[in-house]
């Protein structure tokens, strides 16, 4: 039941609105994408909401094909982990940066890359309608000056920032 209300969610942020298209990442190298991104900050929608400690882990199982397990604590940081499993693929002629995922099938959810830095050490993940976005690092820490920069991005993009939220990673932090 929890994922089919996520699911219904996602679909009517999708919904939402005529905005201009996004600007994807140029070109996405799916094995330097692949691994553990840690969630910096994200726009959280239900099943995101209140969690802290939270990353995921992308895992090619094909040319094309991933799989991206979500982790999280509830509430707190020493709260029991707790996770969920996505399958997905990547859309052709997208510079491997438009992918569709599902967590419960015949429903399929847009996964847009927005930006990589040449490093492959943080990313943007956007959403069609702009309600739900991702700052990702490959560490659980990021520092002001770099959030700040990755911010303006998504605002060049057209999201409100003031939605995102810091998702905490670290006690103390």
């Amino acid at each position: 039941m929890r994922r089919l209300l996520l699911v219904c969610a996602l679909l009517l942020g999708a919904c939402a609105g005529d905005d201009p298209p996004q600007v994807l990442a140029p070109q996405v190298d799916l094995d330097r994408y692949a691994g553990r991104w840690y969630i910096i900050a994200n726009i959280p929608y239900f099943a995101e909401a209140g969690m802290v400690g939270s990353w995921f882990d992308i895992t090619m199982t094909g040319p094309d094909r991933f799989d991206d397990v979500y982790w999280a604590r509830k509430g707190r940081l020493d709260a029991p982990l707790e996770s969920f499993t996505m399958r997905g693929y990547v859309r052709p002629n997208t510079g491997n940066a438009y992918w569709r995922e599902t967590p419960l099938w015949p429903l399929y959810l847009s996964y847009l890359i927005l930006h990589v830095d040449p490093e492959y050490r943080h990313a943007l993940v956007g959403y069609p309608g702009r309600g739900y976005g991702w700052v990702l690092s490959r560490s659980p820490q990021m520092d002001e000056p770099t959030y700040q920069g990755l911010l303006a991005r998504f605002a060049a993009q057209g999201y409100d920032t003031s939605q995102f939220v810091r998702i905490p990673q670290l006690p103390g932090g």
